[in-house]
């Protein structure tokens, strides 16, 4: 396997899930918990970027053990400098951060950047630079602004970028990554999912044992196909519900009654509980109170459900490999960007256990897993949906008329978008209700109504994100019946923004 050493990135598991999409083993491991018990089976390390600044106060540090396992290296900007640091380098704080895309000019091509063109464009994201190379080692690569862009020793095979080949922006990532793994590691191509379903059923029905599980399934991609894998390991033991609690869209109830229930034969709990959530969530604003809220609600429905259900051991969740990462979980070093609500456990007084078979897995490997338990198309290809529901893209106060202007909103796009084959084309497709208006003429007639914000983006696994680039015909039609059909509304604006340096979400 390659192991992949966590400085706190929040492209960790981004570079796991690269490695992993070209067929090679890979886990991840926290920069003080390295593995060396399990050197045999370890054939590359790859260290990982970091929020910090090498000499900034707690910044993670390097264990120099990790060289006696003597297999290759490969150190990415925070790794890249920490390498340099910690075997004689110098490394330099600048005042200016170099963020975005840059001309990479390759100086030697020999291992590393074997086929890349002399020149390509990259991704940079630092402060800190490497002013002076350790000793044996040469300068790779270099861009206008940074002469070590990239640095090696063939010898030692230890290597370091300065840049993140394993973001979409960087054009010639996917070379750099598999020269690496193949080229200088040796890898093999043993990164099978069908052998992970047996496994995974092995291991629920372990963890489970003669126990009972309860699942929240909203009908979106990662509950549904867990909740069909779950049936699988431990059968009538398993008590899925769908909480209606009036932050989903119009389909999501649809899908489950017709799709998981008539075709899959999922026995579903279905609780109507809308009042509820929106009372506790009346007048609040900020994204970070309302996922906590949501999160909160959430547990204590599944308690009452669980109370009325005889020996409900485990809670089982569909959390996925970037909600983990986006969470932070508590004792690494990562940058809190979102809270998601089905992440970070469970409150201790809870004496539920939790199961989570997709936490290490990305959306499209999800999705593959999927299509091997025969899952319907209608569930699998369907877009992402926040834990949350429509809450968090609601900027600002959550209240029945604004969740029906973006249900509305949101069964227009589908119908658009898929009657001009562009749905399947995209990650994500979305509004957004802004809480500002802006004056209109509708009908001779001064109107001051509210805006819609159209999210549509292109992606992989959410990790990274480019903004559609859907023609104007369409976002058109799409804008002028959302202005015609839905009352309050009077304005439809386009989002443009990447990931990074932009969320998918709104909130």
């Amino acid at each position: 396997m390659i192991i992949v050493i966590d400085f706190g990135s929040q492209y960790t598991h981004l570079i796991c899930r690269r490695i992993r999409e070209y067929g090679v083993n890979s886990r991840i491991y926290p920069f003080n918990r390295i593995p060396y018990s399990e050197k045999k089976s370890i054939k590359g390390i790859i260290l990982s970027g970091s929020p910090y600044s090498l000499k900034e106060e707690g910044a993670p540090y390097l264990d120099k053990r990790i060289f006696g396992l003597n297999v290759p290296i490969l150190g990415i900007c925070y790794g890249m400098q920490i390498l340099a640091h910690t075997l004689g380098g110098k490394v330099e704080r600048k005042d200016n951060r170099e963020y975005g895309s840059a001309s990479l000019q390759i100086v030697r091509k020999e291992t590393l950047f074997r086929g890349i063109p002399g020149y390509t464009r990259v991704w940079m994201s630092h402060f800190d630079r490497v002013e002076t190379l350790p000793e044996g080692f040469r300068v790779l690569a270099k861009t206008g602004s940074i002469p070590v862009a990239a640095m090696g020793s063939i010898r030692k095979k230890i290597y370091g970028v300065q840049f993140h080949p394993e973001v979409g922006h960087t054009e010639k990532g996917p070379d750099i990554l598999k020269n690496f793994l193949f080229n200088i590691c040796g890898a093999a191509k043993d990164w099978n999912l069908g052998k992970w379903i047996d496994a995974e059923i092995r291991l629920i029905r372990k963890q489970v044992g003669s126990g009972r599980v309860i699942m929240a399934l909203s009908g979106g991609v990662d509950s549904s196909i867990a909740s069909v894998l779950i049936k699988k390991a431990v059968g009538d033991r398993f008590f899925p519900v769908f909480v209606d609690h009036g932050l989903t869209r119009y389909k999501d109830r649809v899908k489950v009654e017709e799709i998981l229930i008539g075709k899959m034969g999922l026995k579903v709990n279905m609780v109507e509980c809308s009042q509820r959530f929106l009372k506790v969530l009346k007048g609040v604003k900020d994204p970070e109170k309302k996922r906590k809220i949501i999160g909160r609600e959430f547990i204590r429905v599944f308690m009452e459900e669980a109370s009325r259900i005889p020996g409900i051991t485990h809670l089982a969740q569909g959390t996925l490999y970037p909600d983990v990462i986006e969470s932070a979980r508590a004792g690494t070093k990562s940058s809190v960007i979102k809270t998601h609500h089905n992440v970070g456990g469970l409150p201790k007084k809870l004496k539920l256990k939790l199961v989570e078979p997709f936490n290490s897995l990305y959306k499209d490997e999800v999705r593959i897993i999927g299509r091997k338990l025969g899952v319907p198309g209608e569930i699998i290809d369907q877009h992402p949906f926040p834990g949350p529901g429509l809450a968090v893209r609601i900027v600002g106060a959550v209240n029945r008329r604004r969740i029906t202007i973006l249900r509305k909103a949101d069964v227009i796009i589908d119908q658009e978008l898929k009657k001009h084959e562009i749905y399947y084309k995209l990650w994500q497709a979305f509004p957004v209700f802004l809480p500002v208006k802006s004056v209109g003429v509708m009908g001779d007639a001064r109107t001051y109504e509210n805006v819609l914000a159209l999210r549509f983006v292109e992606s992989k696994d959410a990790m990274t994100a480019n903004w559609a680039h859907i023609p104007h015909r369409v976002l058109s039609e799409i804008s002028t019946r959302i202005v015609n059909e839905i009352p309050g509304v009077n304005r439809v604006v386009y989002d443009i923004t990447n990931k990074p340096p932009g969320t998918i979400e709104w909130e």
